[in-house]
């Protein structure tokens, strides 16, 4: 478990650096103001990192690692894994879907964020973040660790949206992916991503566990969801279904309880550590019909993705070194990539498929259980038998 040259050498840049780019006003400037398909070959890549753990860098030890591997083993391995992954998979948006930093062992938690995000903001690739259970859990509050990421060089993170004064959680915001520039396209939104905070523990004293997805999040998502479809369907060159969406948040569903081995891929190694209550976010999204897979992270054993009711809910597996895992099961990721259909003119039109796998940080950086999560062909006769007229 070498550490590269190239993360040796970035530990370097990352106590010689600044991570925010401001105006004189003090407003960041976010340099990424519109995400777009790759116009050579019609593809998005997100690259799924979940539960860091970050803690205080090479002085933060690993856990649940083979004995061999204990003594050089620390955060940097975790700084080094996305590294590989970057270059592996040159995605086009990173997600941290959560407990980015562990609170309780980061001694300044803005210096764990700027270490822990580092990979990313160096190699100028936008990246968006959503809170876990463990952010918070140092000398800042959890509102605190957002803003502070809000305010970090290249991320398209937002706090919360202007217009919903009274939403729960920090970090609750939607972000576009238009289609290929000079297409029929260009300017609609032919993948939307949905970011929740899923919260940390229940603040109900007649409610143990982990915190949900608040009613007042659930009315942000409709209410944003159905703006996304009639931008999308009800305009010039109007197409005949929603666009398909994406969601990222970190604790999983209780839905996620749904599966077993016969139907799903992956791996459940453990209990699905969810809230202890239904909040009813995935009956919302199944009613929206538009999100075509939800994303988790928490629970670091488990792996899968499985398909209920035309949702696949995935786990993308745990990634950091100082996160709890299980020696010599191998530290993961999940990638997404949605790809555009090619039209009769040689052009590219609106999202014709969406797939997933999985990255191991091995010698090789293995691929396992590639599988497609959507299609546009079977949405087309859902479609068809369920004649969609958005209002």
């Amino acid at each position: 478990m070498e550490i590269s040259s190239l993360t040796k050498l970035f530990l370097i840049f990352i106590f010689l650096s600044s991570f925010q780019l401001c105006k004189a006003s003090g407003e960041v400037i976010n340099p990424f103001t519109k995400l777009r398909f790759d116009g050579k070959n019609g593809e998005f890549r997100i690259l799924q990192v979940a539960d860091m753990h970050y803690g205080d860098g090479k002085t933060t030890p690993c856990k649940n690692v083979l004995p061999q591997q204990m003594s050089s083993c620390s955060d940097l391995n975790t700084t080094d894994f996305i590294f590989r992954l970057i270059n592996a998979e040159k995605p086009h948006l990173i997600v941290f879907t959560g407990d980015n930093i562990f609170g309780f062992d980061a001694t300044d938690p803005v210096k764990s964020m700027e270490a822990a995000f580092a990979p990313a903001i160096s190699s100028n690739i936008p990246w968006a973040a959503v809170l876990g259970n463990h952010d918070q859990q140092s000398t800042l509050s959890r509102e605190g660790v957002m803003k502070h990421i809000v305010g970090m060089k290249s991320t398209l993170s937002q706090l919360n949206p202007p217009d919903v004064p009274d939403i729960d959680g920090f970090g609750n915001y939607n972000l576009e992916v238009h289609g290929i520039e000079g297409s029929e396209l260009t300017n609609k939104s032919v993948l939307n991503l949905y970011f929740l905070d899923s919260g940390d523990y229940s603040t109900v004293p007649s409610i143990p566990g982990y915190g949900w997805i608040k009613p007042s999040q659930q009315f942000w998502f409709q209410r944003t969801s159905r703006k996304l479809k009639k931008t999308y369907m009800h305009t010039s060159n109007a197409m005949k279904a929603p666009a398909p969406g994406l969601a990222y948040f970190h604790i999983p569903l209780p839905e996620y309880a749904s599966f077993d081995s016969s139907n799903f891929t992956g791996v459940r190694q453990e209990g699905i550590s969810s809230a202890s209550i239904n909040s009813g976010f995935f009956t919302t999204m199944v009613e929206a019909g538009d999100v075509k897979a939800a994303f988790a992270g928490h629970d670091h054993l488990n792996d899968f993705c499985g398909k209920l009711m035309d949702i696949n809910l995935c786990y993308a597996g745990g990634f950091g070194y100082h996160a709890y895992g299980k020696a010599g099961w191998s530290r993961r990721a999940r990638m997404v990539v949605a790809s555009l259909e090619k039209t009769g003119k040689g052009g590219w039109g609106d999202v014709k498929s969406i797939k997933t796998w999985k990255r191991l940080d091995d010698e090789h950086l293995t691929t396992i259980d590639t599988q497609v999560l959507w299609s546009k062909r079977s949405a087309e006769v859902y479609w068809k038998q369920h004649l969609y007229l958005p209002r």
